[in-house]
């Protein structure tokens, strides 16, 4: 039991969410991002990054304040607004994060195919589905499993996208004025309608930082420890991508990038690169989205838990095996739903699906540290710098990113919301609880 237990080093939890971050983002999404907004994507990955160091800050601060909460911003939006707001918040960041599962499955599924192609009569999809069913198994051998596998897996995917970059520069040597016109944008690809669509993906790829927070009281150095590894992990995974990134327009031209699941093997394709160099690559992406698979069912398992253990779930979610340190049925559940999201379209409807809960939960995460600002002030914390400023930055790019969001996935969070809302107030009238009256103006 002890054991089992045992405290997770800031160093561990930092590669959990380096984990999170750098799977489907980098080795799946870059490409799409790069054939949205052509050379102008270099920009998107500064400005969305910039945005996330603010969120990541708000997180830190957020965890020093509720270091034992579960359920990341569903508890620290339910600590600050209430039961109505914490649970709509709570069920969307779910979806999201279950649906990211299935992202990052595609993702999988893609280079699998290209490393291996039909052999054993397996397609794509049914690769997508093996890693799912192999997060679910790992996930259920408790968070200690996960956070030493994390530790491996990230400094190998690392290592191979130095190499990755590497073989970028060295090809580009002599080959000066043919690298500069790959930094191109079409017309189509130089709209602020462009520029915001390439953001919507490259959100999705810095979304497995909350994962930390999930975990942050079994993290040594306490609160303080889980925010610089929150911090730490965004600001590292930042400099990777935008590294890549440029390495992957150095090599293929941004306008001839199309949206697909395989970006970096396409782009060493383009240029007849080594086939070791490309299996080397095929195997670091499949290393990638497994680690940031292990790491979005960690947190979204997590979450639904933590749902239940506030009484706004059935108890079925609530089953958790404390020798593992991990909840059981909401390993299975986040699995079942990832399975059925592997069908709802290309990985970019599927992305932007997901993005919408992680966009709503930074809003709402930005909101609550205004709250606990005004009504927390003797707490000794890690604080957002930038205040009041920041929050409000970030509230204002979220709703301008959420604005941006493919038609069909905003009015599906938008159905789910109103959705949840519905069942909420049922559940209310079915507890006989007596509405809330305020007056906000005489």
């Amino acid at each position: 039991m002890a054991k089992s237990r045992e405290s997770v080093s800031v160093a561990a939890a930092t590669a959990v969410g380096i984990g999170g971050i750098i799977g489907a983002g980098i080795f799946v999404l870059s490409g799409t991002a790069i054939a949205l907004a052509g050379v102008y994507s270099i920009l998107a990955f500064l400005l969305v990054g910039a945005v996330m160091i603010l969120v990541a800050f708000e997180f830190g601060e957020l965890t020093t304040i509720m270091p034992n909460a579960k359920g990341a911003a569903y508890s620290y939006a339910r600590e600050a607004f209430g039961s109505e707001l914490g649970f709509v918040t709570g069920i969307i960041q779910f979806f999201g994060y279950a649906t990211a599962i299935s992202a990052i499955a595609l993702g999988f599924g893609a280079y699998m195919y290209s490393l291996i192609g039909t052999h054993y009569g397996m397609g794509s999809i049914d690769y997508a589905l093996m890693l799912i069913l192999i997060a679910c198994i790992v996930n259920l051998k408790g968070i200690g499993k996960v956070t030493r596998a994390e530790s491996v897996l990230v400094a190998f995917k690392i290592a191979i996208l130095i190499v990755f970059v590497a073989f970028a520069v060295f090809l580009a040597m002599g080959k000066t004025v043919h690298v500069a016109s790959n930094f191109s944008a079409l017309p189509s690809q130089s709209t602020a309608i462009a520029f915001f669509a390439a953001s919507i993906a490259i959100i999705f790829a810095y979304s497995g930082f909350q994962s930390i927070t999930t975990f942050a009281s079994r993290i040594r150095g306490g609160p303080k420890g889980a925010a610089r590894a929150v911090v730490t992990a965004v600001v590292a995974s930042m400099a990777i991508y935008l590294l890549v990134v440029i390495a992957l327009i150095t090599l293929v031209p941004a306008t001839s990038y199309k949206i697909n699941a395989d970006p970096l093997s396409f782009a060493l394709s383009a240029v007849a690169a080594p086939q070791w160099l490309s299996i080397l690559v095929d195997i670091g992406a499949l290393v990638a989205t497994t680690t940031a698979a292990l790491a979005m069912m960690i947190a979204s398992s997590r979450i639904l838990y933590q749902i239940g253990a506030d009484g706004l779930l059935p108890h079925i979610v609530k089953r958790y095996d404390t020798s593992a340190d991990v909840p059981i049925n909401g390993v299975l559940i986040s699995a079942a739903l990832a399975v059925i999201m592997l069908f709802a379209g290309n990985i970019y409807v599927v992305a932007s699906i997901s993005n919408f809960g992680s966009i709503f939960a930074y809003m709402l995460a930005s909101m609550a540290v205004i709250h606990f600002r005004r009504t927390r002030h003797a707490i000794d914390r890690f604080s957002t710098p930038l205040y009041p400023w920041a929050p409000a930055v970030v509230i204002i790019f979220m709703l301008i990113y959420m604005a941006s969001m493919p038609s069909g996935a905003l009015y599906l969070d938008i159905v789910v919301i109103m959705g949840l809302i519905v069942v909420y107030y049922m559940l209310r009238e079915k507890e006989h609880k007596k509405p809330v009256l305020i007056r906000f103006f005489k």
